[in-house]
């Protein structure tokens, strides 16, 4: 028998509907949400987000949008000033012309275009492994790669530094595996883990290169060293080094010449090379499996074609010109002696990365906005979970295109502020 629609006359339209209980105790979500934000603000750990413009030509020069003046960057993550390099844009302009502003779908809607392929293989020959695997930003790339590994492997163990990336921690929490946390850099804590694991388990060490807070580097070598020995593969991730160190900006691993010891490397496009995108690069299996089973790359919509040849371009110079690096490492060893003549706390970094330590978010906070407001200079204040409590700090990232004049006067306008607030000086710096 057919079932019949059911009838809506003029009565049940106006219906009132019934309420179990009228008595019903009201919820309060905002007030959560904002007792939340106010102890972030009694914390000093409240962020706010300056509205700066970049000025093509310019770098590392920008506009303070709120003050209507220039300032001059000092936290970029655009370390070889990449991002405003002519080859780069000339290389977006013609994609954007050629091919349009978006990839049009995921890799296998439509999205698989032909300049993402290039850029593929520029990787894989970048890195001397089999393949490589684009995706639209480093964190993806990440958290999707090892989320899918480790959960691919039955039984696995995953041995993840202690201050790897939240984009790292996220993909092993996901993943469900079991766990081991080693010592940051601790190669005996490392061992005395690995010891614990029949050498029939599979097993992988998570780990990366420079590490963008205190800007330290592993040391990979004996780190692979230790993956032959117990059996586990190495994801290695040089988000903060490709481009900048090598002979063609590969990475700490081909300056210390061990890229063929490490089995999966990850990188990104938004920081040394200028533009946005993450990738991997690995061998012919895992980038298979992963181009097949991540559901973070196969349900993603691709790196649109403007953005892909911008990497490219970015890929491509950097592999032949050794220019943008040495200039960078020059001024790099130019400011870290200036800031310890004069007595400001830095850490011991022996990469590009200079932490100037405060230890007090409040103080972190002042003196990033005095360095703006009277300064000129912007260097974003650095808090906790990035960093531990107490080890509040400017985290100053020179370029190649910072000039002497402008390192100079950071060192003064770091002078004053550390002055002015009372921040202790460099023999009262925490370790």
């Amino acid at each position: 028998m057919q079932q019949q629609c059911p009838v809506h006359t003029q009565e049940s339209v106006n219906a009132t509907p019934q309420v179990e209980s009228d008595n019903r105790p009201a919820i309060d979500y905002g007030g959560y949400f904002e007792d939340a934000l106010n102890q972030l603000k009694g914390e000093g750990r409240y962020r706010t987000f300056k509205q700066l413009e970049r000025k093509v030509g310019a770098f590392p020069i920008a506009r303070d949008v709120e003050r209507n003046r220039d300032v001059v960057i000092w936290c970029s993550n655009d370390y070889l000033g990449m991002g405003q390099h002519q080859s780069v844009l000339n290389a977006m302009h013609h994609a954007l012309d050629d091919l349009g502003a978006g990839a049009g779908g995921t890799r296998n809607i439509s999205g698989n275009h032909s300049v993402i392929v290039d850029l593929e293989r520029e990787l894989a020959s970048l890195h001397h492994k089999d393949g490589a695997l684009v995706f639209v930003c480093g964190y993806v790339a990440n958290e999707t790669t090892l989320n899918t590994l480790l959960s691919m492997l039955p039984g696995c163990v995953v041995f993840s530094d202690e201050k790897n990336h939240a984009s790292m921690i996220q993909g092993i929490r996901n993943s469900r595996v079991k766990k081991q946390i080693f010592r940051h850099n601790d190669l005996a804590h490392l061992e005395e883990l690995l010891k614990e694991e029949p050498l029939d388990t599979p097993k992988l060490i998570a780990f990366e290169s420079v590490y963008s807070m205190d800007g330290d580097i592993a040391p990979i070598k004996e780190v692979c060293e230790l993956a032959k020995k117990y059996n586990a593969l190495t994801y290695l991730d040089e988000v903060h080094a490709v481009g900048m160190y090598g002979d063609h900006g590969a990475g700490v691993a081909e300056r210390d010449q061990v890229m063929d010891k490490v089995d999966i490397i990850q990188g990104t496009f938004a920081k040394a090379y200028g533009v946005m995108g993450g990738y991997i690069a690995a061998s012919r299996e895992i980038i298979d499996v992963v181009r097949s089973y991540a559901s973070g790359f196969i349900f993603t919509t691709a790196l649109p074609p403007v953005l892909a040849a911008g990497a490219l371009s970015s890929v491509r110079h950097l592999r032949q010109s050794q220019y943008e690096r040495d200039q960078q490492q020059a001024n790099v060893a130019y400011l870290k002696t200036r800031l310890r003549e004069e007595g400001i706390p830095i850490l011991d970094s022996v990469s590009h990365i200079i932490p100037v330590m405060v230890g007090d978010p409040a103080l972190c906070k002042q003196a990033s906005d005095l360095l703006l407001s009277e300064h000129y200079i912007y260097v974003q204040p650095i808090n906790y979970p990035t960093v531990p409590k107490g080890g509040e700090r400017l985290r100053v990232t020179p370029t190649p295109l910072h000039t002497r004049e402008m390192q100079d006067a950071l060192v003064a306008g770091l002078k004053d502020v550390f002055t002015r607030l009372n921040i202790r000086y460099a023999s009262a710096c925490p370790a």
